[in-house]
């Protein structure tokens, strides 16, 4: 009896002590993050998710890049093909990304890319101000100096990915374990469907639209991605079996989460505009949250792409309860809830950005998301991310 507590002692003191790191930091998944993230927020869903990269133990945040596009900078938006946003003006998220490093206590890099669309699919951009060529050198350096292959998550626009491997392919192709491209329409036979928005601008969908040149440069790549498509055949806030949307009806959960998160999601979603931004982190709580004032219903693309990414599988239990689990510790009689990257063959880019794919069971460097039950999907997703949040702590 004594050999084990003292052998249960000094697994705990190994797993936890401050002269070493937990398992899942010695495991740590490295990931760069490449964002459309404004302040005032555009999808508040960029503000969201990011809070997963600084907070879940098992990633190794190399950076966060920011896909910035000057359009949606302005008083009313500009952009040739997208909405004519009226709800600016806004910025790079600058400050989400800076009150995330002080509330976490770290130093995670972050620099701006292009504010303009590229000029061709080949178009190294090399004529831009230093200012907007920061998130080329930050890759480049992160690549370069990384021992492990780097995952890259894309939610935007593809621009900074596609210049980068316009000038430097050997290194993208080297270092890039995956890209996970939050982007697309998922439509057979290009097929226009139910939303007349979504079939008046290039690709269907949003990020494609935001530089088209950058979508198809990467999916004609050799690069290694697994193609997560914001929209389906009806547009992007209709689930489809391919498509990654889903829906947050009940924001209730977030009085649960770590105080300072609240803080920063207050601060977000109620579009605050203050000087102190780093002092608001540190307000007395508990703090007065009005979720009525909350974006509702809560759209989200990006949580498949964050399971994926750190291994993460949706279980349901015999009693029907919905557990997020580590993919290493299924077990064969757990049933998965299916949510998954299927090999696929990518072809007829068009040049608006559409595509075509046909799954495989060949080798593919090529893959894209599927779910075959919509509804118990968005059932399961609306249980374990909430409850992912809450798990997330900001203490040390």
């Amino acid at each position: 009896m004594k050999k084990t507590v003292f052998r249960i002692l000094c697994l705990a003191y190994i797993v936890f002590s401050p002269f070493g790191k937990t398992m899942a930091q010695q495991h740590a998944v490295p990931i760069v993050v490449i964002t459309d993230l404004y302040h005032p927020y555009q999808d508040p869903g960029d503000n969201m998710d990011l809070i997963m990269g600084f907070g879940l133990p098992d990633v190794d945040l190399k950076a966060v890049l920011l896909d910035i596009t000057d359009a949606f900078r302005k008083d009313t938006a500009d952009h040739p093909t997208l909405w004519k946003d009226p709800r600016g003006p806004r910025e790079a998220g600058i400050i989400p990304v800076e009150q995330l490093n002080y509330i976490f206590n770290k130093k995670i890099p972050y620099a701006l890319g292009p504010l303009s669309m590229m000029k061709s699919e080949e178009d190294k951009m090399e004529y831009l101000p230093d200012y907007e060529q920061g998130a080329f050198s930050l890759l480049t350096k992160i690549l370069t100096e990384s021992e492990k292959p780097v995952e890259i998550l894309s939610f935007g626009s593809a621009r900074i990915l596609a210049v980068a491997y316009n000038r430097n392919p050997d290194l993208l192709k080297k270092k890039i374990s995956k890209i996970h491209l939050s982007a697309g329409t998922a439509s057979k036979n290009y097929e226009l469907g139910s939303d007349p928005g979504a079939n008046a601008i290039p690709g269907g969908e949003w990020n494609v639209a935001l530089d088209v040149y950058a979508f198809t440069r990467i999916l004609k790549s050799d690069l290694p991605i697994a193609i997560y498509p914001c929209a389906g055949k009806d547009g992007g806030f209709i689930k489809d079996q391919n498509n990654t949307y889903w829906r947050l009806s009940d924001m209730e959960f977030i009085k649960q989460m770590d105080p300072q998160l609240q803080k920063y999601l207050d601060f977000a979603f109620n579009k605050k505009l203050q000087y102190d931004f780093l002092r608001a982190m540190d307000t007395e709580y508990p703090v007065n949250i009005n979720i009525d004032r909350y974006p509702k219903p809560f759209h989200v693309w990006e949580s498949a792409i964050w399971l994926k990414a750190t291994q993460r599988e949706i279980i349901c239990t015999p009693d029907g309860e919905y557990i997020l689990i580590k993919k290493e510790n299924l077990r064969e009689d757990n049933r998965i809830i299916k949510n998954e990257l299927r090999r696929c063959n990518i072809y007829g880019v068009k040049d608006d950005g559409r595509f075509q794919f046909s799954y495989t069971d060949k080798p593919s460097n090529r893959e894209i998301y599927y779910r075959p039950d919509l509804e118990e999907n968005e059932k399961a997703f609306q249980k374990v991310i909430p409850k992912l949040y809450i798990s997330i702590s900001t203490r040390h």
